[in-house]
């Protein structure tokens, strides 16, 4: 019924600049906070940046001021610009969402949803 699906991942040398795009769509009713999490290999699932309905955004130490998290409600998306990229940066990447939506039954109910992950390397 709901669905989250990244985009933009790839292959980016040391220094360079990527944006992963995440659409959600579905029987969704109100999307509440979006994010971006990575894992690297043989590492742990980490948050990366989350953006809420409203408010601040919140990243990561290790990319604050190189990685800027940004949604559009309308398109119920939300992005990730990375710049400065590093060797270190490279993971999978996933979309995450806390949202209201319709399921099989009357009225609504609250879940979070993972998107499939899209792979970023940054290497020479």
């Amino acid at each position: 019924q709901v669905q989250l699906v990244e985009s933009g991942g790839g292959l980016v040398q040391p220094g360079g600049s990527l944006r992963l795009s995440c659409a959600a769509s579905g029987s969704i009713f109100k999307i509440y906070a979006m994010g971006w999490y990575r894992q690297a290999p043989g590492k742990q699932r980490e948050l990366v940046a989350t953006i809420p309905s409203a408010g601040s955004t919140n990243y990561a130490d290790s990319v604050k001021g190189r990685f800027t998290i940004s949604r559009d409600n309308a398109k119920k998306s939300v992005y990730l610009q990375m710049n400065s990229l590093k060797p270190e940066d490279t993971a999978v990447y996933y979309c995450n969402a806390d949202l209201l939506y319709y399921p099989n039954a009357p009225g609504y109910a609250r879940g979070e949803y993972w998107g499939q992950g899209t792979q970023v390397t940054v290497s020479l």
